[in-house]
């Protein structure tokens, strides 16, 4: 049961029909959003790539999606977002720790992903709420524009 004010979802992986849903979301979120193919691409790259989708079940609609490899014992979070109508209701926070929890059941050992120096909000998520810790920084690293992404990983 959720919390009040937090959403309930489904999380399940994502189909080439979401990508209408899903790129709305991706261009909301980001000024320099992946183009379609790259996520058509993590689809079909079913062995490598878990690109999973928050669904609102009693509207079937998508509020969010999170992409992660596992490479041996190595989580590599590569997109997070929620859509702006549903963030500071724990979707992103609940996202993560559902896809921390299947990646250690499937033998991560470690978690790590970059995220924009400016992004107070995800940074605050990663690092204060999940335990994430600072690895390096990746200079220029982000364009539209440039900025550097501190490289975060958690021991799972």
């Amino acid at each position: 049961m959720a919390a009040d004010g937090d959403i309930e979802f489904t999380l399940r992986r994502m189909r080439a029909a979401d990508l209408a849903e899903v790129m709305a979301i991706e261009r909301e979120c980001f000024p320099n959003p992946w183009p379609e193919n790259t996520f058509r691409g993590e689809i079909q790259n079913e062995g490598l790539s878990h690109p999973l989708v928050a669904v609102a079940p009693a509207t079937g609609t998508i509020i969010g999606y999170v992409i992660y490899w596992l490479v041996q014992d190595e989580v590599q979070i590569n997109n997070v977002a929620v859509h702006p109508d549903f963030r500071r209701r724990h979707v992103g926070e609940a996202m993560m720790n559902r896809i921390l929890e299947d990646a250690r059941a499937k033998g991560g050992m470690y978690a790590v992903l970059e995220v924009r120096l400016s992004n107070v909000a995800a940074r605050d998520l990663y690092e204060r709420k999940l335990g994430f810790v600072f690895l390096d920084i990746r200079a220029a690293y982000y364009t539209n524009p440039t900025e550097d992404a501190l490289v975060l990983g958690l021991p799972l």
